[in-house]
């Protein structure tokens, strides 16, 4: 019977009362089956959707394993954006307190000065991303003698962002004695060859391994055969809903013009893409966190690393290349049990791509038009979806 409180797992006392701080008592499914086998000293390769827990469940038999009387670095969690870097620190940071440990958080976009300070005073766990890392590593202000836990966060995404030759150099020289885990919502066949390599007998962990199924989205997808887009997205905004919104566009230049639209026309809207400064980003991902920016139009910039647990609803104005890029996207609602919608407009451009991401996904999702009538399509594993009647379109 898997675990159903914290207590059960024996951890430090210090991290108990931190959980407690943060109300949490019970586990969530990923880290139920993780953490045990963490703790036991064993690798692990976690998938599990987004917003199920996976840093705590990685993260908790880190802490626990780390040594208090040694001021040399011990634990490594690799990420492959400085937004993730920052989400994962944060949730660390949490579990950190009333221990002496110290945390160093290590990107790019930001001077690397006081990044090698903090590096000279001392700290057990460093979060980065694998530029950065090769660079402190390159500038000898890490050293990883003593590093005793590896993590690869959203190991997907990175491999898949080309940081491929990147991490097998920073995993190259990392001690061969040490533990290491693999935590993704997706892992694809080329993860688990990777996982092959840097890890030892793994413990392999699936929980809600149907792409993009979390229980707690409800999606619909939307023909536009004879409306603009940008006419129904309109529509969509106009509703009342619960939460925030996240817009997702696919390109650099055409989510920035898609979101000067809504601006100019009245809307309290954000972009958020590649191409701003690291202070640019920072101040609109806290706006839309702190509810003053109640629409977020994005790439798939922030697909990864977003933990906004408001986020009632993602729309998918433009497709993702692919359908785990789809899986991130949705999963930034619907986040720890919470209800969230996701919402896929597709035009007839999209179709051939949209049955590629389908056919990703293994089922077809429920589809309406603009005026919110069902569209009869063929649903497999749960024919009554596909029926049922929306009137979100409204």
């Amino acid at each position: 019977m898997p675990p159903t409180s914290f207590h059960d797992f024996a951890l430090r006392p210090s991290s108990m009362k931190a959980l407690e701080a943060m109300r949490i008592s019970e586990p969530t499914p990923i880290q139920a089956a993780a953490i045990p086998p963490l703790l036991e000293g064993r690798d692990v390769i976690g998938q599990a959707c987004t917003g199920s827990g996976k840093t705590l469940a990685f993260g908790l038999p880190l802490i626990d394993a780390i040594d208090e009387r040694s001021d040399a670095l011990q634990a490594l969690v690799l990420v492959p954006t400085r937004e993730l870097a920052q989400q994962v620190a944060g949730v660390l940071k949490l579990i950190l307190a009333g221990t002496s440990l110290r945390l160093a958080v290590l990107y790019g976009g930001q001077a690397i000065g006081p990044q090698q300070e903090t590096l000279r005073r001392g700290c057990q766990i460093v979060v980065g991303t694998p530029g950065r890392i090769l660079d402190l590593l390159a500038r000898r202000s890490l050293q990883f003698h003593a590093l005793r836990y590896l993590v690869l966060d959203e190991a997907d995404e990175m491999l898949d962002r080309g940081f491929a030759p990147d991490v097998e150099r920073i995993v190259a020289v990392t001690p061969r004695e040490r533990q290491t885990s693999l935590f993704s919502a997706t892992t694809p066949e080329w993860v688990q060859e990777v996982a092959a390599r840097y890890l030892k007998s793994p413990e392999v962990i699936q929980v809600n391994p149907d792409a993009g199924d979390g229980l707690s989205i409800e999606h619909e997808v939307c023909e536009i055969w004879h409306e603009e887009k940008f006419t129904v997205l309109c529509k969509l905004l106009d509703q009342e809903t619960e939460g925030a919104t996240l817009v997702f566009g696919r390109t650099k230049h055409g989510v920035r013009n898609l979101g000067q639209k809504l601006i100019r026309l009245g809307y309290t809207a954000d972009v958020l893409q590649g191409n701003l400064s690291q202070q640019q980003r920072d101040q609109v991902v806290k706006r839309f966190r702190d509810g003053t920016t109640p629409i977020l139009v994005a790439t798939n910039v922030a697909a990864r690393g977003l933990d906004v647990l408001h986020i009632g609803r993602v729309i998918n104005y433009e497709l993702p290349e692919t359908h785990e890029l789809f899986t991130h996207r949705v999963g930034r609602t619907g986040r720890m049990g919470r209800a969230g919608q996701a919402i896929t407009l597709l035009g007839p451009a999209d179709l051939p791509k949209w049955h590629e991401i389908e056919r990703g996904l293994g089922r077809k999702l429920p589809r309406v038009t603009p005026e919110g009538k069902p569209v009869p399509v063929v649903v497999s594993s749960a024919p009554t979806q596909s029926r049922r009647r929306s009137r979100r379109f409204r």
